[in-house]
């Protein structure tokens, strides 16, 4: 008996939801499909964003089929759990609720390690004047934008920024995230929510990763929003590698007087010394010691592989 051959599509993980993955193939057609047992057996698990291959089952008129194998990443996050993106668009309010910006520290720092580039994108100017928050940013290399969603104001340079690729939007809770992509992509009429005074934040609208094209050939996915980041369950990476993943520390990494200087309190540091001069913004490096101190209690065993 001759040994069956199967049609295998190559597509895009669109959603995951339930125990089945949403694919879309290079035709546009969207499958239902569940994951071989081998990908749970081999602990790969799909995520949003992956390229993967599929066997169709039944019908030809019936997209439905089985996920068996997920194709090398080009990156991926914990949390939200996404893969090969483009860019990670940070949504945060300038007031109701205010920042926080060690979470943002934290966010912008687990993307660099994740080779990820950052767009941060401040709202509610109408509120509170971004500039304190918008000068820290791009004096640390990160594109910025600032929006106001009830004007459309800045709405048109996000757009273009983001259209094409593959961007994830993350944003503290009540910052407006939803009706910023409503703004920017009318056609996903995303579901948005009131911002709960007793709470402080906003109610969480969005509940699981999907992607939606942009119409200009991106893609763009919507996460839940966060009210806080504990470090070490987004990500582990040894406390030497902090250094990297702030942006501004480049220029003096390599000039400080020990080798192995932590930048945290060391006599001689360039870091410390740009942080006096007021060239690296000293709240940027308050939130890299505050991480630090983390990652130093971290164990090689508990490194994420």
């Amino acid at each position: 008996m001759e040994n069956q051959t199967y049609r295998r599509e190559e597509g895009l993980v669109l959603k995951a939801l339930g125990g089945f993955y949403y694919i879309r193939d290079r035709e546009g057609r969207v499958w239902e499909c569940r994951a071989r047992g081998r990908l749970r057996k081999d602990e790969i698990r799909p995520v949003v964003g992956d390229r993967v291959t599929l066997e169709p089952a039944g019908k030809e008129d019936k997209p439905v089929g089985t996920l068996v194998e997920v194709l090398p990443r080009r990156n991926s996050l914990i949390r939200p759990p996404v893969a090969n993106l483009d860019r990670l668009a940070l949504v945060v309010s300038c007031r109701d609720p205010a920042p926080n910006l060690l979470i943002l520290d934290q966010l912008t720092a687990i993307a660099a390690h994740r080779r990820i580039p950052v767009t941060l994108i401040f709202t509610k100017p109408d509120l509170a004047d971004p500039e304190p928050y918008t000068g820290i940013y791009r004096s640390a290399g990160f594109q910025v934008f600032e929006v106001n969603n009830l004007t459309g104001q800045g709405t048109e340079e996000v757009r273009r920024a983001l259209a094409r690729g593959v961007t994830a939007f993350c944003g503290n809770s009540g910052a407006g995230k939803s009706s910023l992509l409503n703004a920017l992509f009318p056609q996903l009429a995303l579901a948005t929510g009131e911002i709960s005074c007793k709470l402080g934040r906003g109610r969480h609208t969005t509940r699981h990763v999907e992607l939606f094209a942009t119409g200009e050939g991106g893609w763009i996915a919507d996460t839940p929003g966060f009210s806080a980041v504990d470090f070490l369950q987004f990500e582990r990476m040894p406390a030497r590698e902090l250094e990297d993943c702030f942006p501004e520390f480049e220029p003096y990494l390599g000039r400080c007087r020990y080798t192995g200087c932590s930048h945290t309190a060391e006599r001689g540091c360039a870091v410390l010394e740009a942080v006096e001069e007021g060239k690296i913004v000293s709240s940027r490096h308050q939130s890299y010691c505050a991480i630090y101190q983390q990652l130093k209690n971290v164990k090689e065993w508990e490194l994420d592989p």
